[in-house]
């Protein structure tokens, strides 16, 4: 079975990666903003967008299509998930289904209004929201558009080259993970190194392979100049326009924006907490994280508690090759103390899927033998009633292992990682029989 574990190690990790990242919109690594935010940044960087007004309630967005002076506006509901335009909008008090897609074209004030009560109050449901959908509480009121033709550009960092990876389509409009899939000679891409530089004739080039020319042709290499150039400065995880459109007159305009920072370099930019709406983040992350605790919620029973990001993702890999199913992804970081161990306790218990608990500590800087009492500490100040497994290694783990199995509590300690989650799992099965 460990030979097993071991062979299949690097593609359940990549699983497991890929899961956290599609359940957790917000994150430490990676923190996204509104569209209309997103666009207020474009167009400080010069890059053109078209006029449009942040509202909050239904009578904002009359105000502000009175304003606009535009006779064809779109009505942009704001949530932190993309597919707004083909979700759909329930009440959220009876669940009803108010309204089939989130994004709206208004060709009159009356129209306005009825798209925006529909949307501002109630859940927006897409497929990247997940099942329980977003409240919206934001609208983005948007001029009018006459749009020659929709495409696809994105800029992401690639890890595996190390460079700032520029990704367009003429498919835009649609989700491009399908474009990628049946018709991936539609995609074009090109690298800028870490300065934000394209090579020479890069920009020029896919303007061509998406078939611009003249005017149009540079327009976009003036706009992903730009585009290019804040994501460095502004340290971007990520921007993408879908659509980024063609208008009549050939100029290119950013209809869209996703734009996601990396929270590592917050402290560079203090700007950004003015930004961050908390209703779209996770109560409990944010609780989590204000005590030093990295924290996304999955879909099975196996509460974690581990210290150190690869770690937790190794330890989740594992309980998934024995059987179980990881709850969560936590990790309590090198400098956790009994309040943030107790903090963590209650957060993995406030799940009610949690069957069992896997502790696995590598002491380094911090000591297995704290850790130990913290667990005992928390374990009855939480009123822990589901099986505990615990796994020391390193700094004091002898130690550590001797206050637990002194103690009262009810807890299995092992030496292993795989004996770890062989332990919960077998533990959970037989409270079950």
């Amino acid at each position: 079975m460990r030979a097993a574990a071991f062979e299949h190690f690097a593609s359940a990790t990549c699983t497991i990666a890929m899961r956290i990242v599609e359940r957790r919109t917000w994150s430490r690594a990676g923190v996204n903003i509104h569209e209309y935010q997103g666009k207020a940044l474009f167009k400080e960087e010069g890059v053109a967008v078209q006029d449009g007004v942040h509202c909050t309630t239904v009578e904002q967005a009359l105000e502000a299509y009175d304003t606009l002076g535009s006779k064809v506006v779109a009505v942009k509901s704001q949530i932190h998930a993309g597919g707004r335009g083909k979700g759909s909008l329930y009440c959220p008090d009876t669940g009803d289904l108010m309204m089939k897609g989130g994004v709206k074209i208004a060709f009159s004030r009356e129209e306005v209004e009825t798209y925006a009560k529909n949307i501002l109050g109630n859940v927006l449901v897409t497929k990247q929201s997940g099942p329980e959908g977003k409240m919206v509480n934001n609208l983005y009121i948007e001029a009018g558009c006459e749009i020659a033709h929709e495409y696809y550009l994105a800029i992401l960092v690639d890890r595996e080259e190390d460079a700032i990876l520029v990704m367009a389509s003429t498919e835009g409009g649609m989700d491009i993970e399908e474009v990628a899939e049946k018709t991936p000679e539609a995609i074009h891409k090109a690298w800028a190194d870490s300065s934000g530089q394209l090579p020479s004739g890069a920009a020029s080039t896919m303007a061509a392979s998406l078939g611009l020319t003249g005017v149009s042709q540079d327009s976009f290499t003036d706009m992903l100049g730009r585009l290019v150039s804040m994501f460095v400065s502004r340290d971007c995880s990520m921007i993408e326009i879908n659509p980024l459109v063609r208008s009549s007159d050939g100029s290119m305009i950013a209809l869209d924006s996703k734009v996601s920072f990396d929270d590592n370099a917050s402290f560079r930019h203090p700007w950004r907490a003015e930004m961050r709406d908390m209703s779209e983040e996770e109560e409990v992350e944010v609780r989590a994280n204000k005590s030093g605790l990295s924290y996304v919620k999955l879909e099975g029973n196996i509460g974690c508690l581990v210290n150190g990001a690869g770690l937790a993702m190794a330890s989740m890999d594992v309980i998934k090759l024995y059987g179980g199913e990881p709850a969560n992804f936590l990790d309590i970081g090198g400098g956790a103390n009994k309040e943030s161990i107790t903090t963590a306790f209650g957060i993995i218990l406030e799940d009610p899927h949690v069957e069992g608990i896997l502790v696995n500590i590598f002491g380094g800087i911090i000591r297995c033998d704290m850790v130990a009492r913290s667990i005992i500490d928390a374990s009855r100040e939480v009123g822990l009633s589901v099986p505990l497994v615990v796994r020391f290694s390193g700094t004091n783990h002898v130690e550590g292992r001797g206050v637990l199995e002194e103690s009262s509590l009810e807890v299995t300690t092992v030496g292993t990682l795989a004996d770890g989650a062989e332990a919960i799992v077998a533990a959970i099965e037989e409270v079950r029989a």
